[in-house]
């Protein structure tokens, strides 16, 4: 996100005007259209259905907002529905004078905010110790440890391709990463302010707080976040691709793993790539230990099948592995890729079937 940093970070004390992806100053009453209004009217008056269609072209936009600051989809859907809840019972609190989406980022960032103080952050691999220059055989998934989980990113930036650019920009991997190592303050600032638009004003309101706190939490989260987060990001990356190019470097990630063929996908690998395979505690940096680790694990350790897909914005491989006792492959691992040019300098397996079904993915195929 270093490109959306640069635009913004010398104006961080000025309110300046909100972007319209976020709704904020866009979305101001004056424009409210005379059926939410008179939705709005019903809600507060106990019908459920009238804040169900007020909440529904937001309920994307909100569950993004949520898995930025949680690294995950599951926690994402608890914090979504805790959100709406509260916004449901607290209608009435609701004055009006900003926009109904100002009001709902509000209760739903409260929200993640509470999750976040009860469960702390969430990790990769290289968040806990050093890369391992082998294949560690028999590693051993670690429980204790809050994994960071993919995105399926469909449906993001409904509002063309400038919004879907933003968007998907917004829940690349490196940034949701980065993000988890900012106290939840400076997480919930960044995002309100670099991604949704909102004012350094509208966040103290937010978050009950002065507008110079604010500014010093963005100015500390965007030091952190700048060293994490490598440039150029992926949505520029695959801009400069050709996506009939991407699609190749998928399918041959794919089939080289299919085939065992090591040498094609060496081919695709930059010389600091790295591996990782949450909730698997090691992983590799460099290629001759990715090598080393994908010729003695992946390539060999059964019959895989494959479907591309897209995760935070980024291009994504379903991977199945056979299982004798089913008699078919079974959901294995998301594996999101990051790319530099034309090859993969990072793969992030997220192993475990609990990743497939917000993908829509089936858990078996034939």
């Amino acid at each position: 996100m270093s490109e959306v940093f640069s635009a913004t970070s010398e104006d961080t004390t000025a309110d300046r005007p909100a972007s319209t992806s976020a709704g904020t100053s866009a979305d101001r009453p004056a424009g409210r259209s005379a059926e939410d209004t008179e939705d709005l009217g019903r809600a507060r008056a106990g019908d459920d259905a009238a804040f169900n269609r007020l909440v529904e072209p937001l309920r994307r936009e909100l569950h993004a907002h949520c898995y930025r600051m949680l690294g995950s989809t599951h926690d994402a859907d608890d914090a979504l529905q805790d959100a709406l809840l509260r916004a449901w019972r607290g209608l009435a609190r609701f004055e009006g004078r900003g926009s109904l989406r100002s009001w709902l980022y509000t209760v739903a960032t409260h929200t993640c905010l509470d999750t976040i103080e009860s469960r702390g952050r969430r990790a990769l691999p290289m968040d806990l110790g050093p890369s391992s220059d082998r294949a560690v055989l028999g590693d051993a998934p670690l429980a204790d440890v809050a994994w960071l989980g993919p995105y399926p990113d469909a449906g993001l930036g409904a509002g063309g391709p400038a919004a879907r650019y933003e968007q998907r920009e917004a829940v690349e991997l490196a940034f949701v990463a980065a993000l988890q190592h900012l106290p939840g303050n400076q997480r919930a600032a960044l995002l309100l302010f670099e991604v949704l638009g909102f004012s350094a004003a509208e966040i103290a309101t937010t978050m009950n707080t002065s507008t110079t706190s604010v500014n010093s939490a963005l100015a500390r989260a965007r030091k952190i976040v700048a060293e994490k987060v490598p440039a150029p990001t992926q949505q520029r990356t695959l801009r400069q691709i050709d996506d009939a190019r991407v699609r190749e470097i998928v399918a041959g990630y794919s089939t080289a793993l299919e085939r065992g063929d090591a040498d094609a996908l060496v081919a695709l690998l930059t010389e600091d790539v790295t591996w990782s395979m949450p909730p698997l505690p090691h992983w590799y940096h460099g290629l001759a230990a990715v090598a080393d680790f994908a010729r003695r694990i992946p390539l060999t350790c059964g019959s895989w099948r494959h479907l591309p897909v897209t995760a935070n914005g980024q291009p994504a491989v379903a991977c199945y592995l056979w299982n004798d006792g089913a008699g078919a492959h079974l959901a294995w691992s998301i594996n999101v890729l990051t790319l530099r040019g034309e090859r993969i300098r990072e793969v992030t397996s997220f192993i475990g079937p609990e990743h497939f079904t917000p993908f829509g993915l089936s858990a078996s195929l034939p």
